[in-house]
């Protein structure tokens, strides 16, 4: 593995960039999980393969990209680029995703929408339950 890429953060920077919470993450993946944990979760260099396509699937990101993305080499590669006026350093990153890309941010948001429903549709009815059991 190479020493620079960090599982953990690069999980925090696509949690971040899909706009979920540690909460919702944590929620998503299950009982066992926590607010608390995904931090601890999003501080490990080295996460195990399985987790990794755990919250892939959550995210709708591939397992590669949280193994893969290094942010100093794309910076690398970005700062090349403008600096020097050419198109060369485009050619080191052919990404395999044939998604058209607004479709995908359409396809995300949805998702994100879809999740938030169903944690709003469930905080209802703990709400529910627990007004019943105050009123007993």
């Amino acid at each position: 593995m190479n020493e620079k890429i960090h599982h953990g953060r690069n999980i925090k920077r696509f949690r971040e960039m899909m706009g979920i919470k540690q909460e919702a993450l944590a929620h998503e993946l299950g009982a066992d999980w926590s607010q608390k944990k995904i931090s601890l979760l999003e501080q490990k260099e080295e996460v195990e393969e399985e987790l990794l396509r755990q919250v892939g699937e959550i995210l709708r990101i591939p397992v590669e990209a949280f193994q893969n993305f290094d942010e100093e080499q794309a910076i690398n590669i970005i700062s090349s680029t403008i600096n020097n006026h050419d198109q060369s350093a485009f050619v080191q990153y052919n990404p395999v995703y044939n998604v058209n890309p607004l479709e995908k941010i359409i396809q995300l948001h949805e998702e994100k929408i879809a999740l938030y429903e169903r944690m709003l549709k469930e905080k209802d009815e703990m709400m529910a339950r627990l007004e019943k059991l105050l009123n007993k």
